[in-house]
């Protein structure tokens, strides 16, 4: 009933398990991969004021304090310290999402009269973003950033 197995067996049984890992490295790993995007759409044009930002990044490591979050139940409290008050008390931030830019929230505000922002929990989708905080004080840039994981 059954032939005995030989080495032409053999090799075509390995053949056919090679070309089945082929195929399956090749359909199955990319409909398992997460979707990610472009860190830019305007990547070359970012890249040439970048050096902006190292210098912001760089003053800010020079501050006695640096502004902080807090993640609330209300969403995202954002504090700045007294000795580092911005200029007119206006602040940028970004909320950078790195798997969905539908999901990016960019925003300018003031400061209230705690030195604080509050970003709002309704705007903000759980998962793992980059938090980039800009201001300017005495003509002088800074920025911090920090990752973030909302649950």
């Amino acid at each position: 009933m059954f032939k005995k197995f030989s080495w032409a067996h053999g090799v075509a049984l390995a053949l056919g398990l090679f070309i089945a890992f082929i195929l399956f490295m090749v359909f199955g790993f990319t409909y398992g991969q997460q979707t990610s995007e472009l860190v830019s759409n305007d990547y070359y044009g970012d890249e040439l004021v970048y050096q902006d930002v190292i210098d912001a990044k760089r003053n800010a490591e020079k501050l006695p304090e640096i502004p902080t979050y807090k993640e609330l139940a209300e969403g995202m409290k954002i504090t700045f310290p007294a000795a580092v008050t911005p200029e007119d008390k206006h602040v940028k931030f970004e909320l950078f999402r790195t798997d969905d830019a539908n999901l990016d929230v960019k925003k300018e505000v003031d400061l209230d009269a705690g030195n604080e922002i509050l970003i709002p929990k309704q705007v903000i989708s759980k998962g793992s973003y980059t938090l980039k905080i800009k201001w300017s004080h005495a003509k002088k840039p800074y920025q911090v950033d920090y990752d973030v994981l909302w649950k």
